[in-house]
C-alpha cells in the first residue's frame, strides 16, 4: 500500500482538486485507491457530492475512538474501524471524508503520547485493502498534517505557477525534510506544477523556475489551468465522469501512470548518481536491441550493405541516415507510414490532427520481434502534427527531425504530405 500525503503549507495551489482528480484517475487505472480528507474544511465531500449531513462517521471519529478525550482523561471504549467511515464514489475508489470536529482533534490530543504517530497506526491495521492512500491536508503544518507525513512513504507537492509559488515550496521542503530526519523509514518527495497557463509568461517563467531548481524531484507530468475541473467540483463529480475528452482529464490520467510507473521509494532512485546508472544501462539496452538491424555479413535487413567496398565499418552518420530511413514516418503509394521504435512497449497508439488527437482510434501494430510498431494512413495533402503515445506516455517522433513546440510545452512531431 502506497500512501501519498498531498500537502503544501500555502493555500490556494489546488490540493484538494488534485486529490480528487488523481485518485479518480487511479480507479481508472485500475487501482484500489483511498482518498483520505484530513482538512477539516472537508472539500474533498463537497467535492464528490457526498452529502455532509449524512456523514455519520468520519475520519475524526476513527482517529479519536480509542483514544483519551478532554481533560478529564476519558477514553472511548470501542475503536471504529476505517471502512466504517468511507464512501464509494465509483468502481476502485473509496473516499473517508472529514468534518468540521477534526479542527478540535489538535487542541484534544496536541500532549497526547504518540498523536503524531496516530493515523500511521490507523492505516496499518487497514492492511492491504487499498494500493493507493492518497491523504488531502490541510494548509498549515500542524499535527494533522504531521500524521500525514508520518503515515506516508510519498509526499506530492502541487505547486502553482504564480509569483508566491516557489517561497512556498521551499519552506514547504524545509518543513518535509525536518519530518524526514524524525523517520526511520525514506520519504519520496515528487513536486507538481499545478493551474499551469502557458498563455503568460509569468507561469512560463515560474515553471522553468521549478525546474531548473527542484529538478530531480518535480513531476515531468505538469496540470494545466482547465476550467472544466472547476465545473466538474461544482457539479461533484471528478474530471473522469464530468468531461473525459477533457485537457484536464488527459493531464490527470498522465499523472496517474507516471505515480503506478515510478513506484514507492524503494525502486525510485534517491541519488543523481543512481539516476545517471540508470540512464547508462537503458542506453546499453538501446544498444543491443538496435542490432538486429544489421543482418549476416554486415547487411542492413533490406539488403544495404553497412561496410564500404574497402570493408570499413560504417561511419556513424551512414547508420543513423540507415536508422531514421527504418523508423519515423515517410510517404508511400498506399498512404503515410508512422514507424516507431518501442521494443519494450505493450502497446503504441498514434495520436494526431488527423484523428482528432484521440490515440485509442489509431492503435499501432507490432512488428513480427523487432521492437517495430507500424501505421498506415491514407492522409490527404497538408501538414499534419502528431505524437505517440507509448503504453500512455506522450512522446514526439525522436526519429523525425521535424517538431512544433504545442502550447502545454511539450514537442508535436510535423509531417507534410503534398
Amino acid at each position: 500500500m502506497r500512501i501519498v500525503a498531498i500537502a503544501n503549507q500555502k493555500g490556494g495551489c489546488g490540493k484538494t482538486t488534485v486529490g480528487i482528480n488523481l485518485a479518480a484517475c487511479l480507479a481508472r487505472e485500475g487501482r484500489r485507491t483511498l482518498l483520505m480528507d484530513m482538512d477539516p474544511q472537508g472539500h474533498c465531500a463537497l467535492g464528490l457530492a457526498v452529502p455532509e449531513d449524512q456523514i455519520e462517521v468520519s475520519i475524526y471519529d476513527v482517529l479519536v475512538s480509542g483514544w483519551p478525550t478532554g481533560d478529564q482523561g476519558s477514553t472511548d471504549q470501542g475503536t471504529i474501524d476505517l471502512s466504517r467511515c468511507t464512501w464509494q464514489i465509483s468502481a476502485n475508489f473509496d473516499l473517508a471524508p472529514s468534518s468540521t470536529q477534526l479542527a478540535s482533534f489538535e487542541s484534544q490530543h496536541a500532549q497526547t503520547p504518540g498523536s503524531e504517530q496516530r493515523l500511521a497506526e490507523i492505516l496499518a491495521a487497514a492492511g492491504e485493502q487499498y494500493e493507493f492512500v492518497l491523504v488531502d491536508c490541510p494548509p498549515h503544518i500542524g499535527l494533522l498534517t504531521r500524521n500525514a507525513m508520518n503515515a506516508a512513504s510519498e509526499v506530492l507537492i502541487p505547486v502553482d505557477t504564480g509569483y508566491f509559488s516557489l517561497q512556498g515550496l521551499s519552506k514547504q521542503l524545509d518543513t518535509v525534510e525536518c519530518i524526514r530526519h524524525e523517520r526511520a523509514q525514506p520519504l519520496q518527495v515528487r513536486v507538481l506544477a499545478n493551474l499551469y497557463d502557458v498563455r503568460t509568461k509569468l507561469g512560463r517563467e515560474i515553471l522553468n523556475e521549478l525546474k531548473r531548481k527542484f529538478g530531480p524531484m518535480m513531476c515531468s507530468t505538469f496540470i494545466n489551468f482547465n476550467t472544466k475541473l472547476r465545473e466538474g467540483a461544482s457539479f461533484g463529480q471528478p474530471i473522469t465522469e464530468y468531461d473525459p475528452g477533457s485537457m484536464g482529464f488527459r493531464d490527470f490520467v498522465r499523472l496517474a501512470r507516471e505515480l503506478i510507473a515510478a513506484g514507492g521509494p524503494d525502486v525510485v532512485p534517491s541519488t543523481l548518481m543512481q539516476q545517471a546508472e540508470n540512464l547508462a544501462a537503458r542506453a546499453e539496452k538501446l544498444l543491443a536491441t538496435s542490432r538486429p538491424l544489421f543482418g549476416k555479413n554486415g547487411f542492413f535487413e533490406d539488403g544495404d550493405p553497412i561496410e564500404s567496398p574497402n570493408h570499413e565499418p560504417p561511419n556513424h552518420e551512414a547508420v543513423q541516415e540507415k536508422i531514421d530511413r527504418i523508423y519515423g514516418v515517410r510517404a508511400t503509394e498506399e498512404g503515410v507510414v508512422f514507424v516507431a521504435h518501442a521494443p519494450e512497449a505493450e502497446n503504441v497508439m498514434l495520436a494526431g490532427d488527423f484523428n482528432n488527437w484521440s490515440p485509442q482510434s489509431t492503435p499501432m501494430v507490432r512488428g513480427e520481434g523487432d521492437g517495430r510498431f507500424k501505421a498506415l494512413l491514407p492522409l490527404t495533402p497538408g501538414k499534419y502534427c502528431y505524437r505517440y503515445v507509448i503504453d500512455g506516455h506522450w512522446c514526439h517522433d525522436p526519429h523525425n527531425e521535424r517538431v512544433e513546440t504545442n502550447p502545454f510545452g511539450d514537442l508535436n512531431s510535423v509531417v507534410e504530405v503534398s
